[in-house]
């Protein structure tokens, strides 16, 4: 399978009183840049999770950032403390008792009695369990969707091979009757100045002409590595950085190509190979 470095996952989770959610980022990057924020009450989970995601992800910026939020007030007023409405009316009947001229605490005054809404908490050990399992699935759905655009880029990286497998199959045929006329051309223009293009010297330098204007090698080696390209994409991994090595290889030749070009049509072919290797160089900086 192909991934993209590109990919978004975002997952969120409750607990008493506390809101978790998970934000996983990435876009393309030489090497694997890792970015961890983190509230306060995290901060000693951030070397764990680095290398929770780091196991999974190989290459790419990538942002993480956990959030955790606090219910709201409201919703302590259901969360009160028994044992401390207890000791607070036992508290009262003693003063009463003493001072019985003392009206009783009401409702209201107990309820705004420190300790007596209690707001729910979570153990660490538990908000740490929860924060991993919400990496997890994070990582997971970012995956998925790294996947679904290294499909789509390898589908697309596919279709560029065939299209410079169709530019070499056109060409290819015709470059003995290309150098059979450029150098019955050149011919021409030698016995016009005079000389004798049969001579042993000339007919040297013709035939060390017409090997520095062949390009039946060049056309081999883009075939070579179009085959190769394909192995890549099909046996999957990380393999970017071998597939931006195949594309300086494809241009080269495709550059090579072009400087030996003694035909309109060939130029042309050259220029066109040019672009669809560009292309793919452009979307092959995004794969892991």
């Amino acid at each position: 399978m192909i991934l993209s470095m590109t990919g978004f996952a975002a997952v969120t989770s409750d607990l008493p009183g506390v809101s978790l959610s998970v934000e996983l980022r990435s876009v393309n990057h030489r090497y694997l840049d890792l970015q961890v924020r983190l509230p306060d009450e995290l901060r000693g989970f951030e070397s764990v999770l680095r290398e929770r995601i780091a196991a999974e992800l190989k290459r790419g910026k990538v942002e993480c950032r956990v959030s955790l939020s606090r219910s709201a007030p409201g919703a302590a007023t259901l969360a009160v403390d028994g044992s401390r409405v207890e000791q607070l009316a036992a508290a009262s009947a003693a003063v009463q008792r003493h001072a019985p001229d003392v009206a009783p605490l009401t409702v209201a005054e107990i309820l705004r009695w420190p300790g007596v809404l209690a707001e729910p908490t979570v153990a660490p050990e538990e908000l740490a369990a929860r924060v991993h399992e919400l990496v997890g699935t994070a990582l997971g759905d970012l995956n998925a969707s790294r996947a679904r655009e290294g499909a789509k880029l390898a589908a697309m990286l596919d279709e560029h091979c065939a299209a410079i497998e169709v530019q070499v199959e056109r060409v290819a045929p015709r470059i003995p009757a290309v150098h059979a006329a450029f150098l019955d051309k050149l011919g021409a223009r030698l016995r016009e100045a005079g000389l004798d293009p049969d001579q042993e010297r000339l007919k040297q330098e013709l035939a060390l002409f017409a090997a520095k204007i062949d390009v039946a090698e060049e056309l081999s080696r883009l075939a070579t590595h179009v085959a190769e390209v394909r192995r890549v994409l099909k046996a999957g991994g990380s393999a970017g950085k071998r597939l931006d090595f195949l594309m300086q290889e494809l241009h080269r030749e495709a550059n090579t190509l072009g400087s030996k070009s003694v035909d309109a049509e060939l130029s042309q072919a050259s220029l066109e190979l040019k672009v669809l290797i560009e292309q793919m160089r452009e979307q092959v900086q995004n794969l892991e």
